[in-house]
C-alpha cells in the first residue's frame, strides 16, 4: 500500500516531521510519500494562506493519481482542499488530520479539546467540529500563540494548555491542532494521563482501514469527477477537458 501524504504549505522542515510521524503510525507493508507543494504559503494561519494552499495541494493529489497511489492524507488542520482533492482523487480515500483526530477522539472519549496554533485559527477549528458532526463533542478550542513553523519548540506550551484544557468541563481527550504538532501526541499524553490524538497518525491508519477493508471513496455524486471547464490566468494549468 502506497500512501501519499501532502503537506500544504510549502515548508519541507515540517514535511520532514510529518512524515517521521506518519511512518512511525503506518502499518509494515505500508509505503509513505510525505510530499511538498511547489506553490503556496510556507505556513498556513488563516483563510487566505488556506485558500491559496489548495492548488498545490490539487496539483499534489493530481500526481498522486498518475502515481498510482492508494490514498491521500492532508496533512494540515484546516483540511484545505479535502472535498476538491476527493473530486480529483479517482475514489481514492482522502483523510484530513482534523476529520481524523476527532473522529478518533470520540472513540476516546466523550468529549475533547483541540490545543492550536492562533487564536485566529481556532474558529476553523469549531467550523470543523460542526462540519463533521461533533458539535456536542468538542468542548473547547485553546491556542497557545505560537506561529506554525515555531510550534516545535513549544511543547511545554501545548502540555500546559492540555492540562489546563482537561479542568474543562467534558474534556477527556486532547486533539492536537497543527501538524507539527504530531510528534508530542505521545509525551503529553504521558504528562496528562489523557488521551491525546495526533491527526497525522490517526489519518494514515484511517486511510489504512479504508484501503485494507476494499472501501473507496465515493466518485459519483458530489465527488464526481469535475466537469470540463477552461481556467485561465495563473489557472489555467488545472482546465479540465
Amino acid at each position: 500500500m502506497r500512501l501519499r501524504v501532502i503537506n500544504p504549505n510549502t515548508t519541507a522542515a515540517m514535511t520532514a516531521t510529518i512524515e517521521a510521524s506518519a511512518i512511525a503510525a503506518a502499518a509494515p507493508g505500508t509505503i509513505i510519500e510525505a510530499v511538498t507543494p511547489a506553490m503556496g504559503p510556507a505556513s498556513i494561519e488563516g483563510h487566505y494562506d488556506e485558500a491559496l494552499a489548495v492548488p498545490g495541494v490539487l496539483t499534489e493529489v493530481a500526481r498522486g493519481v498518475a502515481d498510482e497511489v492508494d490514498g491521500f492524507v492532508l496533512a494540515c488542520f484546516g483540511d484545505p482542499g479535502m472535498d476538491a482533492a476527493r473530486e480529483l482523487a479517482q475514489g481514492r480515500p482522502v483523510i484530513g488530520i482534523a476529520q481524523a483526530a476527532m473522529h478518533l477522539a470520540v472513540l476516546a472519549a466523550r468529549g475533547f479539546a483541540v490545543v492550536t496554533t492562533l487564536s485566529r485559527t481556532a474558529g476553523r477549528a469549531w467550523d470543523l467540529a460542526r462540519a463533521y458532526g461533533f458539535a456536542d463533542r468538542c468542548r473547547e478550542v485553546l491556542a497557545c500563540e505560537v506561529p506554525v513553523l515555531a510550534v516545535d519548540s513549544a511543547e511545554d506550551m501545548v502540555a500546559g494548555l492540555a492540562r489546563e484544557a482537561l479542568t474543562h468541563e467534558g474534556v477527556e481527550a486532547i486533539v492536537l491542532g497543527c501538524a507539527g504538532m504530531a510528534e508530542m501526541a505521545s509525551r503529553v499524553s504521558a504528562e496528562t494521563g489523557a488521551p491525546v490524538i495526533d491527526g497525522v497518525g490517526a489519518a494514515v491508519g484511517l486511510v489504512e482501514a479504508m484501503v485494507r477493508n476494499g472501501v473507496g471513496a465515493c466518485s459519483r455524486g458530489e465527488y464526481a469527477a469535475p466537469l470540463p471547464k477552461r481556467y485561465i490566468g495563473l489557472l489555467e494549468p488545472f482546465t479540465v477537458s
